[in-house]
């Protein structure tokens, strides 16, 4: 059976009642709201693996250096992420040699076995409520629960996801809402209830007043 309990995060539809309720959540988000207006992004491959390739990559690193990574990485292999077991017959040495990490390594070399092997199906994964998707990707190598969360945000397109581990977001929250310290996570808990069922978009309106000031602001 195929799980409802959420929306996309393409459908414009979504984007104006979450606006509208975010608005309402609380001032601050109100003024990210009214100026950043409706977020476009590219929100990149929604194929489930080459997701947590990404993902994987970004781990920890500069956007900038990732992309730069991303952009070696698939130059390995025509432009294109490699298929798994494409991935299992290159030399070690030569992904090394793009700028992939010995860690983030074997966490591609673990995911692509488990997908080779059948151990792991990520085309069910969108099926599921998100906290089954946690549970089940966590049992990866390297994934976490904020690699899981990015991969609800960009691959499933999930509206409801609020990355409390994300030092973006907590860095947003705290120079957003006026705190002197990081922000707890019951803080950022307490925050973000208001804002669901949209904490997806509210995160991306976070993620955005990191990289561009609001017009009223600069």
């Amino acid at each position: 059976m195929r799980y409802d309990g959420f929306e996309s995060l393409l459908s414009d539809s979504t984007w104006r009642r979450g606006m509208r309720h975010l608005a309402k959540s609380d001032k601050r988000m109100a003024k990210l709201v009214s100026g950043f207006g409706t977020i476009k992004r590219d929100w990149g491959s929604s194929d489930p693996y080459e997701s947590i390739l990404e993902s994987f990559i970004y781990q920890q690193i500069a956007g900038s250096a990732a992309d730069a990574i991303v952009k070696k990485f698939r130059g390995l292999y025509g432009g294109r992420f490699p298929k798994p077991r494409e991935f299992l017959r290159t030399p070690e040495k030569r992904v090394r040699g793009a700028g992939i990490s010995p860690q983030k390594y074997s966490y591609i070399k673990d995911l692509c076995k488990r997908l080779v092997r059948k151990e792991l199906d990520l085309k069910t994964l969108g099926e599921l409520p998100d906290e089954e998707v946690i549970a089940i990707l966590d049992d990866v190598r390297g994934i976490g629960r904020w690699t899981a969360e990015m991969f609800l945000i960009f691959s499933l397109r999930r509206v409801d996801v609020f990355p409390m581990d994300d030092l973006g977001i907590q860095n947003a929250v705290k120079r957003n809402y006026g705190l002197r310290r990081q922000p707890s996570k019951e803080t950022l808990r307490k925050l973000s209830d208001g804002w669901s069922p949209y904490r997806s978009i509210a995160t991306l309106y976070l993620w955005r007043s990191q990289d561009q000031a609001l017009p009223n602001e600069k």
